[in-house]
């Protein structure tokens, strides 16, 4: 009945323009649909007015992107009409393609270790796909990767990369944060299409930023670097191609599963401006002309002036195999410059608005729980996530090689701060041991949805990857101290630099979130992060490592 529903209301929205979620209406007006012609590319045709009884989901849609024109007249404030109209579709109304269902793409549902068919769920923070090609030799060419890693110089635990690999390609559905579409920094790439394409899979993508730093656009001018020579050379480095950029940068979902329903939701509540903010950066920089090449230059890759703000891509999957015959995927991506707090009150309006949900529901992606109000990093890192470059960093030279996180490793080195960083679920004490990290994961576990379930935050031993127990367990990898890292920064003091960001909740029929009484029916077992695999590479292949849960489609009784 509910496929009946989204093909009459998928052809209503495409008719009438809805905008909002794909398909269901909304006094929103919409832009066209459009269609892709080729990389990167989209064009305006006409609404689907005659689609086929014999397709129950639609085949592609999304809101029109945006000219180099339009994206050059961003940068100014208040953004005039009908520029302002388009930037909200954009920004409000997911792209989504069903061609690989209709191409005959199907799910594999694993036969997981000692619970019967399943779903296996991927979460992964892919660092802009700067490695794309990398992830997806990764993903369809076992035997070339197999070469590619032996041929390098790292050492490897082939044994551990193996097994994760074997989870990888098993797949059947995929949460990606920061994908790129159409920015140089990725040669202008549809990464969430082109790897979708690749894996055989549906894909939803929401845009969370519309990129219009001067680096991105090209304009950049580098006036306060002193020498003309190396002031050219900048400059003609950061050259674009305004034919082929896009500048979208967001969430994704690619699935085995066809997709009967996307929304996308920015949160109300941004923490962080990433428009005026990074924009008075730049003022204050210019003001105060600074003689130092290496500080303007930290400053300047350093900004990225953007338009939108973090966000939750929601889409409802086709599942069969479930009692109600679908699952939804909330995909987040919270702030990193912001207080915990503030990513807190993100996440209680993800829950408010994912109350009413009445079947399974998986919420994955980067939270930033990084215990502060921004991630460390270094600005080689940032020249590389920035422009995509290694040429340029080494041509740029050693001298602007000072780390902007050095200062933070110094500050952050107390015990305290080594308690909670591994284990950002870790008891708040006030004063004595305080974790401002803690008061999400209270929200997430007293958290109930209408029909009464919870998050299960079971930690049973057997029904994990290495016999570790404790909370959240089963959905998230422990270690011997807290939770396996999913984030590591580039530098050389100790141990600081790893952080747990990325995070798999699984709602299916519990009603108690620690019960072990309670049903394991589409529970989470067997978390993996996936960090063999990352570094298998020379370069790795993201910042952060993948991480996975298995979900069985019946109760588990060999358990």
């Amino acid at each position: 009945m509910y496929l009946l529903r989204a093909k009459i209301v998928s052809i209503a929205g495409v008719l009438l323009g809805a905008a909002g979620s794909l398909f269901y209406l909304d006094p929103t007006p919409e832009p066209k649909v459009v269609t892709e012609q080729g990389p990167g590319a989209l064009t305006d045709q006409e609404p689907l007015a005659d689609l086929p009884e014999a397709e129950p989901y639609i085949r592609f849609s999304g809101p029109q992107t945006l000219s180099f024109a339009e994206l050059t007249d961003l940068v100014n404030d208040p953004v005039a009409e009908p520029l302002a109209a388009k930037l909200n579709a954009l920004l409000n109304t997911p792209f989504v393609s069903n061609e690989a269902y209709y191409r005959g793409a199907r799910p594999f549902k694993p036969e997981l270790d000692a619970l019967g068919p399943g779903m296996r769920v991927v979460a992964w923070n892919i660092e802009r796909g700067l490695e794309l090609d990398n992830i997806k030799e990764m993903f369809t060419s076992p035997a070339g990767f197999d070469q590619h890693v032996r041929r390098g110089k790292q050492q490897v635990d082939f044994a551990s990369v193996e097994k994760e690999l074997a989870v990888l390609r098993t797949a059947d559905v995929l949460v990606l944060n920061e994908s790129d579409w159409g920015l140089k920094r990725t040669q202008y790439r549809h990464v969430t299409s082109e790897l979708a394409e690749a894996l055989d899979m549906n894909w939803a993508y929401g845009v969370e930023f519309v990129e219009i730093n001067p680096i991105t656009l090209g304009t950049e001018k580098f006036e306060l670097i002193a020498d003309p020579t190396e002031r050219r050379e900048r400059v003609n480095q950061i050259q674009i191609d305004p034919e082929r950029l896009r500048a979208l940068h967001g969430t994704a979902v690619l699935s085995r599963y066809p997709i009967i329903d996307a929304r996308l939701a920015p949160f109300e509540f941004q923490g962080y401006d990433w428009y005026r903010e990074e924009k008075s950066r730049v003022s204050k920089l210019e003001k105060g002309k600074r003689k130092l090449a290496e500080i303007a230059f930290q400053e300047t890759i350093g900004r990225e002036i953007r338009r939108g703000g973090r966000t939750t891509l929601y889409v409802t999957l086709e599942v069969p195999e479930l009692p109600e015959g679908k699952l939804t995927i909330a995909a987040a991506h919270l702030e990193s410059r912001t207080k915990p707090e503030n990513r807190r009150k993100q996440m209680e309006e993800l829950l408010t608005a994912s109350r009413d949900i009445d079947h399974p529901l998986i919420l994955a992606g980067d939270l930033n729980t990084t215990l502060s109000d921004q991630q460390p990093t270094s600005i080689k890192r940032e020249v590389y996530r920035r422009l995509g470059s290694k040429e340029f960093w080494a041509n740029t030279g050693m001298k602007y090689a000072t780390g902007v996180g050095l200062l933070y490793d110094a500050v952050k080195g107390g015990v305290n701060f080594f308690k909670n960083q591994h284990d950002p679920t870790a008891k708040h004490i006030p004063i004595v041991a305080p974790n401002p990290e803690a008061k999400l994961f209270e929200v997430l576990e007293k958290f109930r949805f209408q029909n009464g379930t919870v998050f299960d935050f079971r930690g049973d031993a057997r029904r994990t990857i290495n016999g570790t127990e404790g909370t959240l367990a089963n959905s998230n990898q422990r270690g011997g101290k807290g939770f396996a890292s999913t984030f590591e920064v580039e530098r050389t003091l100790g141990p600081i630099g790893q952080y747990k960001l990325d995070w798999i909740f699984v709602r299916s029929y519990l009603e108690s979130p620690r019960s072990s009484g309670g049903p394991y029916r589409f529970a989470p077992h067997f978390a993996r992060t996936m960090e063999q695999t990352n570094y298998a590479l020379p370069d790795r292949l993201s910042d952060h490592h993948p991480v996975s849960v298995d979900l069985p489609f019946s109760e588990p009784n060999s358990l």
